[in-house]
């Protein structure tokens, strides 16, 4: 049989990136779990009628299908979920009788979308969310608690330092139509492929498909310049000269979010006034995270507010939610080489066979091991101790263990040489050696800013 061809798009880890891929998932449950969010487990297929109601996605979803279907077939007329949030929105109105509001779940899962793939895009990938839903009204402060629960697992992780973005879409369409826009949509939709076509190009969209003059387009594109840290943003806008009852209240509820961000963690949510998300069901806050000094990878994290996803006959479910990349984050971190584990298998310790005569006694050691949580294999075969030392250099076991023709024990450091007689019922190795263990690289450390507010470098672009 031929070697296989790759599938591109659908990742596969080595077992050394595999580990820092869990490094993540350990990391980011953690904290989600510290901060009170439940873990659901959605299905993996949706109607398509209410996938595509959701925004510029239907050239995406992969539709379910039977090799041999019918037109009857069951399966007609469901797709693969494109993200968490559509699933978490029904399950909420499916569930609504059997949970307590508001509701905080987080959710990782695999997610499909039919996109080209490239750095950072792919057809599988993996997301990690929270979101809080609320019974009627959700309150704003929720929208900062979200993105400081984001900021707090960006600054666990072995990455590079990351701000989180945030802007308002009911600001955005108050000033598009308080500047003239025919289509406030179109002109967020424009406003959001900014990073991607260029000035000119937006501008063009601007003036065509969302109705504005050369003038208010312009002004859009003044907002979309405005970056701030703290509350500043909103003299600026009001220095542009727009007006709209949809901007002083989208103002008012971005000022309160970043206001209150910037007051518990300074630097770590940052307005960013060309933020706009492409999914048509974010209401207010939205969300996109950069990696700093990695800017032009693109939106590693994303989410927002959204009020009318769910609803049934009785009550609606606003909600606000944000979404890790986990994937798109690991080809980042892996694909640039920017961590590394510092081995490739949880073994901490091999033990060596003298013969094959005497693999039991190895194996018992192993046990005696194991049974006080020490992760453990036997040498697969009675080589030289030459070559079964190395059978665990190669891996990046840190230990290897002898017995020698007395029946004496002894460990072996092999990364100083030290050797020392050791007993396999009490026997220990430091803390720090027992699991593996991720860290930035040199490179990582030396390419960050000496200084970053409010930043320490110790919902695919999502939802």
């Amino acid at each position: 049989m031929s070697r296989p061809a790759p599938l591109s798009g659908f990742p596969e880890w080595t077992p050394a990136e595999r580990i820092v891929e869990l490094e993540i998932l350990d990391t980011v449950r953690r904290i989600f779990q510290l901060h009170g969010f439940a873990s659901i487990e959605t299905r993996a297929v949706e109607p398509l009628e209410q996938m595509l109601r959701k925004g510029e996605i239907d050239k995406e979803v992969y539709v379910l299908r039977r090799l041999h279907a019918d037109v009857d077939d069951a399966d007609a007329g469901l797709g693969l979920h494109f993200d968490l949030t559509v699933p978490f929105a029904r399950y909420v109105v499916q569930n609504a009788g059997h949970l307590d509001f508001p509701f905080r779940r987080y959710q990782i899962q695999k997610v499909w979308r039919g996109e080209r793939p490239q750095e950072g895009r792919f057809r599988e990938f993996t997301q990690a969310d929270i979101d809080i839903v609320g019974r009627d009204s959700l309150g704003l402060h929720h929208e900062v608690e979200v993105a400081l629960v984001m900021a707090e697992v960006f600054r666990a992780l072995p990455c590079p330092p990351a701000v989180i973005l945030v802007n308002n879409r009911t600001l955005a369409e108050g000033f598009f139509l308080g500047a003239g826009a025919s289509d406030p949509q179109a002109a967020l939709r424009a406003i959001d492929k900014l990073d991607k076509i260029g000035v000119d190009k937006v501008l063009a969209l601007l003036r065509s498909e969302a109705g504005l003059t050369d003038q208010g387009a312009a002004a859009c594109l003044s907002l979309a310049d405005i970056r701030t840290e703290d509350t500043a943003f909103v003299g600026q806008v009001r220095a542009l000269g727009v007006e709209h009852p949809l901007l002083d209240e989208g103002l008012a509820e971005l000022a309160a979010v970043v206001g209150a961000a910037y007051a518990r963690m300074p630097g770590a949510v940052v307005a960013d006034l060309k933020i706009a998300r492409g999914l048509d069901y974010y209401t207010g806050t939205v969300y996109e995270t950069q990696l700093v000094g990695y800017e032009s990878f693109g939106s590693v994290c994303s989410g927002g507010r959204y009020d009318s996803l769910a609803r049934d006959d009785r009550s609606s479910y606003p909600g606000v939610g944000i979404s890790l990349g986990l994937t798109r984050l690991m080809s980042v971190l892996v694909g640039r080489g920017l961590v590394v584990a510092d081995r490739s298998v949880p073994t901490c310790v091999v033990v060596a066979v003298s013969d094959e005569a005497s693999r039991q006694l190895s194996d018992e050691v192993a046990a005696a091991l194991r049974s006080r949580g020490i992760s453990t294999e036997v040498a697969p075969t009675a080589d030289k101790f030459g070559k079964q030392i190395r059978y665990a250099d190669r891996r990046g076991i840190p230990f290897v263990w002898f017995i020698d023709a007395q029946g004496q024990h002894s460990v072996k450091d092999i990364r100083t040489g030290e050797q020392a007689d050791a007993d396999p019922q009490s026997w220990s190795p430091a803390a720090r050696d027992l699991t593996p263990h991720v860290h930035l690289t040199d490179s990582t450390v030396a390419s960050q800013p000496a200084t970053q507010s409010g930043t320490q470098a110790t919902k695919e672009t999502a939802s």
